[in-house]
């Protein structure tokens, strides 16, 4: 999730990131992570979830924004190890889906412009 400031609307936050927050404090999936400050406000403290969720949170002071990156539950970057499928064109115009590859070793290199 890429911001302008340290603060975000709850609703933003939970659109952008997946995490609902509720009472019984942020969920995702089968996943509720209890909270020191669960308050109902509208307004969400990055901060301050990024620390209790195990998130990254970096700044860019150059562009003036700050990026929270994915939860990392249980010390691990990923919640899981199986990927989802991908079927991707190949240069030769043929089909290529990921699961082909399934019981075998991959790295995956992703890139993104922005």
């Amino acid at each position: 999730m890429i911001a302008e400031t340290l603060t975000v609307s709850r609703a933003d936050f939970e659109r952008r990131t997946g995490w609902q927050l509720k009472p019984e404090g942020a969920c995702k999936g089968d996943i509720c992570v209890p909270l020191a400050d669960n308050s109902d406000g509208e307004v969400v403290d990055l901060a301050s979830l990024a620390d209790q969720l195990n998130m990254p949170l970096v700044h860019d002071e150059a562009h003036g924004i700050w990026a929270l990156g994915p939860e990392s539950i249980g010390s691990r970057a990923l919640s899981t190890v199986e990927a989802p499928n991908l079927t991707l064109p190949t240069l030769d115009g043929d089909i290529f889906e990921l699961h082909s590859l399934r019981g075998k070793k991959v790295v995956l290199v992703a890139w993104s412009p922005y």
